[in-house]
């Protein structure tokens, strides 16, 4: 009962954070290690259990979905379907060592991004004297790795969206962040349709059960906080998680 507890707050706490700025993964992947499961289980447990709480996040959020830039949205999730895919078969088929020490230096390069995005975006506007917008094309790019990096290991794949599309576009993360919830959902859910199929993930029903539920209730909470918050104070939400998941994987590094 222990084990399943520490599951379901840690779900809870996940879909919260995934609903209002990304990096739920760091939750629930040591949660699920810690009782027992190997790291490429838990990963794969994890983003199983994550997507319903996506989904609750991305029905409250439904009438707040706005495109990126000019690129439409089927082609952005089309991309996010295919990357995801990709990426969780990479999971299952490499060892992640050599990725995984990769990860904080990614994670702190996307949260030098989101902080200082806006900013860089209209510099660059200024010195080029015209738009410093990426176009579709560079979009989708973007967002086919980020979603391959989704699929195959997860953590903050939000926050790096959000700092693509703040530098690329010059977007407001808080105006952004439905279409993030939408978008990482989709990687989720793509990466789900294979991990049930090729991994271990249902052989502990009971733990996946638990972080499944705690995920769906936290994921409807916090996007109604989220939906509540002016864009100042969500951006700083946003940007808090960021730093708080850059300074926790290097530690766990």
């Amino acid at each position: 009962m222990s084990d399943l507890l520490i599951v379901l707050l840690a779900g809870v706490v996940a879909g919260a954070l995934n609903s209002v700025g990304g990096g739920g993964t760091f939750v629930a992947l040591p949660a699920l290690v810690a009782v027992g499961l190997t790291p490429v289980t838990a990963n794969a447990a994890s983003t199983i259990a994550l997507v319903p709480g996506a989904v609750a996040s991305v029905w409250v959020y439904r009438r707040q979905l706005a495109p990126v830039g000019e690129t439409s949205t089927a082609a952005l999730t089309t991309t996010s379907v295919v990357g995801g895919g990709l990426g969780a078969g990479l999971l299952l088929a490499l060892p992640a060592d050599s990725f995984a020490a990769a990860v904080p230096w990614l994670l702190a390069f996307a949260t030098l991004l989101l902080a200082f995005g806006r900013r860089l975006s209209r510099a660059l506007t200024t010195a080029l004297g015209r738009s410093a917008a990426l176009g579709p094309r560079a979009v989708l790019v973007g967002q086919f790795l980020l979603a391959v990096y989704g699929g195959y290991f997860g953590g903050a794949v939000g926050i790096m969206m959000l700092a693509l599309w703040s530098v690329g576009l010059g977007l407001d993360p808080a105006v952004s962040n439905p279409m993030r919830v939408a978008q990482v959902g989709t990687v989720y859910l793509t990466a789900t349709v294979l991990f049930l199929v090729a991994s271990d993930a249902l052989r502990t029903p009971g733990l996946l059960g638990a972080m499944l539920a705690g995920a769906v209730a936290g994921g409807f909470g916090g996007a109604h906080v989220a939906r509540r918050l002016p864009a100042g104070p969500l951006r700083g939400v946003i940007l808090g998680t960021a730093v708080a998941m850059t300074v926790l994987y290097f530690l766990r590094g």
